[in-house]
């Protein structure tokens, strides 16, 4: 499971990802200069309007927001302290925004077209001899990775709270980073099983010798 895709079908699943994208960045601009609560406020609405049209498996796929709040606690707190209450709270709702229209993107977009979206930007790599499809392909598989991992901290979360954890979730980082390694790499077998990357000077040599 390389995302969290959705393949229940909307009206954003037929929105071109370059749109996404592009919609995503203008987004990012026109949010930066807000300075009022209300109007992040109203952003934030139409946020949730957005997953409530795509409809419920997208209102689910919130959930995975939750292991954010104590770092979004550590920033309000931090900012509260620097600035005040109502530019931290004004930041954190910015923040909280872009990343669930960023998320909203990931669930609605098959890595193939958003693959097609990204390559041009990296076409002028070409001059030094660098293929803009893998850097292309990286990039998508980053911004794919990102839901699978706070999916795999919700799922750490709830077991350690099954068990009576308390309030020490630092304990989680080891667990964290051992599925991080396995799922890369049943992502990395998986690519190398489709041809997506190449196989290493070693195992070639072993599979010669084989023959």
């Amino acid at each position: 499971m390389i995302s969290l895709y959705i393949s229940h079908p909307s009206w954003m699943h037929r929105v071109p990802a370059g749109l996404k994208l592009l919609s995503l960045m203008l987004i990012s601009i026109t949010l930066f200069p807000v300075t009022y609560l209300w109007g992040m406020v109203i952003a934030l609405t139409l946020t949730l309007a957005l997953y409530a049209s795509v409809g419920k498996p997208a209102l689910l796929q919130l959930r995975l927001l939750t292991p954010l709040a104590p770092l979004f606690l550590v920033i309000f707190l931090m900012q509260s302290w620097s600035v005040g209450w109502l530019e931290a709270s004004i930041l954190l709702l910015r923040m909280l925004i872009l990343i669930m229209l960023a998320n909203l993107i990931t669930l609605t977009t098959r890595m193939d077209d958003m693959m097609s979206a990204i390559t041009p930007l990296f076409v002028p790599l070409r001059i030094f001899q660098i293929d803009p499809k893998r850097i292309a392909f990286a990039v998508t598989l980053l911004i794919r990775f990102v839901p699978v991992l706070m999916a795999v901290i919700q799922h750490l979360m709830e077991a350690w709270r099954a068990r009576g954890g308390k309030k020490q979730i630092w304990k989680l980082a080891i667990p964290l980073t051992i599925q991080s390694i396995r799922l890369s790499d049943h992502v990395a077998e998986a690519l190398a099983a489709r041809g997506g990357i190449s196989a290493s000077p070693k195992t070639r040599v072993v599979h010669d010798e084989s023959r």
